[in-house]
C-alpha cells in the first residue's frame, strides 16, 4: 500500500468514527441538563462532526468536479446552519426574533469579509498576484447584494407593519424570491455559464490539474453521502444540546443577544474556511470565493424561505431588518467588494482590507 492510500485510509476511519461518536454523544445528552464537562464534550464531539461533515461533502465534490463541488459545500453548510437557527428560535421564544437576521447577517460579513479577505491574501502570498474570473464571481457578487437587500434591508423600511419585520405577504414575497433568484444562480453556475466559475491560471486560462488526484470510487463516495447525512444530523442535535448554554455565557458576558448569531455563524463556517484557504494555497483562488460567495448566497436565499415556513410556528415576532450599523456594514462589502471583483485580479492590499471590514463587524457585534 502507498503513501496516499494510507493516507486516505487514516482520513476515512477518524472522519467514520467521529461523527459515530457524536451520535452517540447526542444520544446521552438530548433532554437533559448538563454540566459544564459534559457541554465541553458534547462541542468537541459538535466541531468534529462540523468537520467530518465538510470532509464527506469534499469527498462528494471531488467525484463531481467544479463548480458542483463548490454548490455541494455551501448547500451542507447552510443545511447546518438552517436547522440550528430554527432550533434555537424554537427554544429562544420571543427573544429569538432577531436570531435568523443575526445569523444569516453574520454569515454574509464572514463569508463576503472574512473568508473572502484571507482567500485573496493567501493568494496574493502564493502567486504574488491572486487571479480568478470577475464575469462569474462578479455575477455571484451582485446576486449576493440583491438577495441580502430583498431580505435584510427592505424590513428596516417596509411599514406594512411597526418594527423592522416583514408582512406576512411580503415576506411571502422575500422568500420566493430568494429561492427563485437563487435556483436560478445555481442554473448558470452549473449549465449554462459553467466556465465563469472554473479556476485560472496567472495568465488567465483555465487551470488544468494534471497531476490531481484521480477522483473517489463510486462505493466512496456513496460512503461520503452516507457519512455526511449522520455527520449533519450530529451536528444539529449536538448544537440543540449546547444552545443553552451558548446563551447563558453570552448574557453572563453581558455581550448582546446578537452575538449568538455570529457564533453559530462561525461555527458553521469554520470548515468552510478551511476548505477555502487550502483552495488559495493550491491557486485556486476562483475555488475560494465560489465557497465563499456560495455559501452567502445560500445561506440568504435558503435559510430565508425556511424561516418564513417556521414562522408560521413560531411564536413572536420575526425581525429582519438590518439596523443602520449593520447597513452601512453592508454597503461598505458591497463597495469594495465591487471593486475588487471588477480586475478579475488582487493584491495584498484587497485581501486586507476586507479582513478590516471583517474585523470592525465583529468588533462592533461586541461592543455595539
Amino acid at each position: 500500500m502507498d503513501a496516499s492510500a494510507t493516507a486516505r485510509g487514516l482520513t476515512g476511519r477518524w472522519t467514520v468514527a467521529v461523527p459515530a461518536a457524536a451520535v452517540v454523544a447526542l444520544v446521552l445528552s438530548w433532554g437533559r441538563a448538563l454540566p459544564a464537562f459534559a457541554v465541553v464534550m458534547v462541542a468537541l464531539c459538535l466541531a468534529g462532526a462540523v468537520l467530518a461533515a465538510v470532509h464527506h461533502a469534499e469527498v462528494i465534490a471531488h467525484r463531481v468536479g467544479d463548480p458542483y463541488g463548490s454548490l455541494i459545500l455551501a448547500v451542507a453548510v447552510t443545511f447546518i446552519e438552517v436547522a440550528l437557527i430554527v432550533i434555537l428560535m424554537l427554544d429562544g421564544g420571543p427573544e429569538a426574533s432577531a436570531l435568523a437576521r443575526d445569523t444569516v447577517f453574520a454569515a454574509v460579513m464572514i463569508t463576503c469579509n472574512g473568508i473572502v479577505g484571507l482567500c485573496l491574501l493567501v493568494g496574493a502570498l502564493r502567486s504574488r498576484v491572486a487571479v480568478f474570473n470577475a464575469e462569474g464571481t462578479g455575477a455571484a457578487l451582485a446576486t449576493v447584494a440583491t438577495l441580502a437587500t430583498l431580505s435584510l434591508v427592505l424590513p428596516t423600511f417596509t411599514i406594512g407593519k411597526p418594527g423592522p419585520e416583514f408582512s406576512p405577504a411580503q415576506l411571502g414575497f422575500a422568500a420566493v424570491a430568494s429561492l427563485l433568484l437563487y435556483g436560478l444562480f445555481v442554473a448558470v453556475q452549473t449549465v449554462r455559464h459553467r466556465e465563469y466559475f472554473l479556476p485560472l491560471t496567472q495568465d488567465g486560462r483555465l487551470r488544468r490539474d494534471d497531476h490531481a488526484a484521480p477522483p473517489p470510487g463510486r462505493r466512496e463516495t456513496v460512503l461520503s453521502l452516507v457519512m455526511l447525512l449522520v455527520a449533519l444530523v450530529a451536528v444539529v442535535g449536538n448544537a440543540k444540546s449546547v444552545s443553552p448554554a451558548v446563551e447563558s455565557g453570552v448574557a453572563a458576558a453581558g455581550m448582546p443577544q446578537a452575538v449568538v448569531g455570529v457564533v453559530i455563524a462561525l461555527l458553521v463556517l469554520l470548515p468552510e474556511t478551511l476548505a477555502a484557504v487550502r483552495a488559495a494555497r493550491r491557486e485556486r483562488v476562483q475555488t475560494s470565493l465560489n465557497l465563499a460567495l456560495g455559501s452567502a448566497m445560500a445561506s440568504i436565499g435558503l435559510t430565508i424561505p425556511v424561516i418564513a415556513l417556521a414562522s408560521v410556528w413560531l411564536d413572536g415576532p420575526l425581525h429582519l431588518g438590518l439596523n443602520s450599523t449593520h447597513l452601512v456594514l453592508l454597503a461598505l462589502t458591497v463597495v469594495v467588494g465591487a471593486l475588487t471583483v471588477v480586475p478579475g485580479r488582487a493584491t495584498l492590499l484587497q485581501g486586507g482590507v476586507h479582513l478590516a471590514i471583517f474585523a470592525a463587524f465583529v468588533f462592533l457585534a461586541i461592543s455595539p
